[in-house]
């Protein structure tokens, strides 16, 4: 029993470090998904669970990997959006905990189909953009907008156990207008910080089963899985990058859609 913890705690940690190092989407948008499909935990355990693993800086393979590929991001900005992102975090944990597990599956949902159709808007908005002084990372950007946008993420965080990096990718390319690489380099920066602690320990100390045997192999899984999946990212086009983005929450919201049915 042990073994197979550790073992399927191990590939959920690969899977999720290598989707979040390809698509800059932090590992929670598929550890909470694996953790229900591969370890059958129940979507409050999984979401701390996530949040859990996500304390510890895996994503910093993936941030240096982009920065080595020109793909680099200011600290400044990052401050912003982990301020907001804190914040957000707390408070989104401290509303999932009266939700029941059902529910949250249908927000998790709902959640993705949001991301998906903003998507699709600012892509369209954005055809000619990726190219622009506003892609630029030294072109201002209001700190307001930086911490609102990190707010979101930190929310969607603690609510959904889901690191929030699907929101920052999504919401830096729409609102900021930054190429896909550069966004996906921000989330990830953002998510490299301990931001998911508060939240995280307020899943702890509203009684959900948490293993930490599990926790060490997400975490050893994920310092491998996101340095591979970043590699990959580099090589991939910015408009195929997209594309990926767009299936892969698709694909995640067709199975959490599946989950809530049963």
């Amino acid at each position: 029993m042990l073994m197979n913890e550790l073992l399927g705690s191990l590939l959920t940690g690969l899977l999720g470090g290598f989707v979040s190092g390809l698509l800059g989407v932090t590992s929670g948008g598929i550890l909470v998904p694996l953790l229900i499909l591969l370890l059958g935990r129940e979507q409050h355990a999984a979401q701390g669970l996530s949040l859990l693993a996500q304390v510890f800086p895996a994503s910093l393979s993936g941030v240096r990997n982009y920065a080595r590929h020109g793909h680099d991001v200011s600290w400044r900005w990052v401050g912003y959006l982990g301020a907001g992102f804190a914040v957000g975090g707390v408070l989104g944990a401290l509303a999932a905990g009266g939700v029941p597990d059902r529910a949250l599956r249908w927000s998790f949902v709902a959640y993705l189909v949001l991301l998906m159709v903003l998507m699709v808007v600012s892509r369209r908005r954005r055809a000619h953009n990726d190219n622009s002084p506003a892609a630029a990372i030294g072109t201002p950007a209001h700190w307001s907008a930086l911490i609102a946008i990190g707010a979101v993420g930190g929310l969607s965080s603690g609510f959904l156990g889901i690191g929030g990096g699907l929101a920052i990718a999504a919401l830096m390319t729409a609102v900021l207008h930054l190429p896909q690489h550069r966004a996906q380099a921000f989330s990830l920066a953002v998510t490299a910080l301990p931001l998911t602690l508060p939240a995280a320990w307020i899943y702890i100390r509203q009684g959900w089963n948490i293993s930490w045997i599990i926790v060490a192999g997400i975490v050893a899984g994920l310092w491998a899985g996101t340095l591979i999946g970043a590699q990959f990212a580099n090589r991939i086009p910015e408009a195929n990058l997209r594309r990926l983005s767009f299936l892969f929450i698709g694909a995640m919201a067709l199975y959490m859609a599946f989950r809530a049915l049963m």
